[in-house]
């Protein structure tokens, strides 16, 4: 038997997991339904114009990354409010970034840095929620359950499951995140995760011909009348199913063999990165084969970036790999001709308290948040929106998480006036009311 997806990964609230059922051989539960995966294709392109080919890779900084000490230093403010670290001058004449982001600060022309972000709440799984989604969800800091769809699962909605031509899915994550489900899109549009088994599993231990016999035989299946399960698992299975062998006999295979790079870009992405400047570099690969949207996340440091205490030298050890791996996947792109096609957008769930704690650190702030962006067929080369004189809200007008979802949809090329049916029957808008791109990128 030839399992694709591995044992008992990604459950549900009741305990089961799609992907489990995902093992061919097992027969029961009938076929690889091409014919769905082709129906979400055309109704992707049912609009009657075509979807640019353009991605996006999404780096969180989980824990809350200080936006002090990131992108805006505000080093006139006084001593317990400005960057701990001091200033890089940056390419764009007198504009400052955190001062151990000297790298990126001479590519800030291929930059810009937002500093007028702001949502307001200041829970790590509820501001999670928010940036991920565009919508405020303070139920999710008690445990509740995500109740909107992820950017991620929005583009693979629109673009469908996978690449039509590679294969690729449209939507990989190589970390999981709150949040970074498809909700009420289904379970057809959720991430392909690498960091489980998904990956592992994508080898044939079998030859193709065998395979070929197996999904001739799988589609007898069809003729079976399939019960719907309360859980939704069958709604998403036929798409996962044609997922898993699109991967298996593809060219999607290859975008995730990172051994296919020239040794000496290899290296570049690897060496003083951390282990970030590798999923950089698969997130390049997985861009150029198709994919449109690639989450990861990094966090080289003891605490994440909830750095409540001491936070100097854990700034000192998380920022100089970031400052490479960023400053190298940038020339890339460039070099490439990638920097209009892939957007590279670098948050958290929200900033620091500006003013620095008793234990030398900074705590939860909503108030005003991280947020850089880089390429994208964007305008590049600013600073947009702007802080008080002590970083604690914005002193212009507030960049909101539907904002920053509305300029993603702008560089996919999604409709902002985009609706699907929920799962109780009601059409619902993909953007929250008032969202619009931010005017001073597009």
């Amino acid at each position: 038997m030839l399992n694709l997806w591995g044992n008992r990964s990604g459950r549900n609230c009741d305990g089961a997991s799609r992907r489990e059922f995902l093992k061919v051989g097992t027969l029961g539960l009938g076929g690889f339904g091409l014919s769905n995966l082709l129906q979400m294709r055309s109704a992707a392109a049912s609009t009657g114009r075509s979807l640019p080919d353009t991605s996006v890779v999404w780096l969180w900084l989980g824990g809350g990354a200080t936006h002090i000490e990131t992108f805006d230093p505000k080093m006139s403010a006084p001593a317990e409010y400005r960057s701990m670290v001091g200033a890089a001058q940056t390419s764009i004449p007198g504009v400052q970034i955190g001062g151990l982001f000297p790298r990126m600060a001479r590519r800030a022309r291929q930059m810009a840095f937002v500093r007028s972000f702001t949502h307001g709440n200041s829970g790590h799984t509820g501001g999670t929620h928010f940036v991920m989604t565009g919508v405020d969800h303070p139920p999710a800091d008690a445990g509740a359950q995500p109740i909107k769809p992820s950017l991620g699962s929005i583009t693979a909605r629109v673009r469908g499951s996978n690449h039509p031509d590679s294969g690729i899915p449209t939507y990989v994550r190589l970390a999981g995140l709150y949040a970074d489900g498809p909700n009420w899109l289904g379970s057809a549009y959720a991430p392909f995760d690498v960091g489980g088994q998904a990956r592992s599993n994508l080898n044939l231990s079998m030859r193709r011909d065998q395979l070929a016999d197996r999904r001739g035989l799988l589609r007898q299946f069809d003729t079976m009348n399939r019960r719907v399960d309360r859980s939704g698992l069958m709604a998403g299975l036929d798409a996962f199913d044609q997922q898993a062998v699109q991967l298996l006999l593809g060219r999607a295979t290859e975008a995730f063999d990172v051994t296919r790079e020239d040794p000496r870009v290899r290296d570049m992405y690897h060496n003083g990165t951390a282990g970030l400047g590798d999923n950089l570099l698969l997130a390049r690969r997985l861009c150029e084969a198709g994919c449109g949207f690639v989450t990861l996340h990094y966090a080289n440091s003891n605490q994440g970036w909830d750095m409540h205490n001491r936070m100097e030298p854990q700034l000192r050890q998380a920022c100089p790999p970031m400052d490479q791996a960023i400053s190298v996947f940038l020339d890339d792109l460039e070099q490439r001709g990638l920097s209009e096609k892939i957007l590279l957008v670098i948050t958290g769930e929200f900033g620091r308290t500006p003013r620095i704690n008793g234990d030398a650190g900074r705590d939860h702030w909503g108030p005003l948040c991280t947020l850089a962006l880089a390429g994208g067929g964007l305008r590049m080369g600013q600073v947009v929106g702007d802080s008080n004189s002590k970083a604690e809200v914005p002193r212009t007008t507030p960049i909101y998480p539907r904002d920053l979802m509305a300029t993603i949809f702008h560089v996919l090329g999604i409709d902002r006036q985009q609706q699907y049916i929920d799962q109780s029957g009601r059409p619902q808008f993909l953007l929250p009311d008032g969202a619009r791109p931010i005017a001073e990128l597009v």
